[in-house]
């Protein structure tokens, strides 16, 4: 396993990988993102499903795709699709003290809005544990992979990249912070979608569950 006791900079994604992805609370937004696109474009669920994955894909975010291709509010769109409720996600008083153990800071890097992250945060009662959040906002709407909104992130946080750590949920937002640095881990399955040759080569590991990862992390040598 790659040694992080040079780490002192915790940088983790949010949904999917601070709670499990079997909570479900993606599903909610994911619906709510469909019925933004149908009502955007114009076209049937099904058509309009086949668009938003391919705005995903290529553009990091259905919201950037949007942008770049129809004119949206983006204000309303982060508004409506993360105005959900959030009784499926459980709080996770364990996951609070793994992430008070850390030494040094700890930061969250999301795709999501800034008041709905705070508000997941809260939920699972770890928002205490982070000294910031970097939200969609935070880099002017461009999503990760995007490299620029990783550096971005460095910046505002003084985060030294080859002394970081990045968890993450999504295989190719893993890439930008490998490149510039970044210890990477994987947390879950990369989504369950066959992986093309040399998929792994950006990240160091893959850990089925962030808790579990964090007990069976060994920092005491840590500087």
């Amino acid at each position: 396993m790659t040694d992080l006791r040079h780490v002192n900079a915790w940088v983790f994604d949010m949904d999917d990988t601070l709670y499990p992805r079997e909570q479900g609370l993606m599903r909610l937004v994911q619906a709510r993102i469909n019925a933004f696109v149908v009502e955007a474009v114009g076209l049937a669920p099904d058509e309009a499903a086949v668009m938003q994955r391919q705005f995903l894909d290529e553009h990091g975010t259905t919201l950037a795709g949007l942008m770049a291709n129809y004119a949206v509010d983006a204000e309303r769109f982060l508004r409506e699709v993360h105005d959900v409720p959030l009784d499926s996600v459980e709080p996770n008083p364990r996951l609070a003290e793994r992430l008070k153990a850390l030494p040094g800071r700890c930061f969250v890097f999301t795709n999501g809005a800034r008041d709905y992250a705070y508000r997941v945060l809260d939920r699972i009662g770890i928002s205490e544990c982070f000294a910031g959040v970097f939200a969609i906002e935070d880099g002017d709407l461009t999503p990760k992979p995007n490299p620029a909104t990783f550096r971005r992130m460095l910046e505002r946080f003084d985060i030294q990249s080859h002394r970081a750590a990045f968890f993450e949920d999504t295989p190719k937002n893993l890439e930008p912070a490998k490149a510039l640095g970044m210890a990477t881990i994987l947390i879950g399955d990369g989504h369950g979608k066959p992986q093309v040759p040399g998929w792994r080569d950006h990240i160091d590991i893959v850990a089925p569950d962030l808790f579990d990862f964090l007990s069976d992390l060994n920092l005491k040598d840590a500087a």
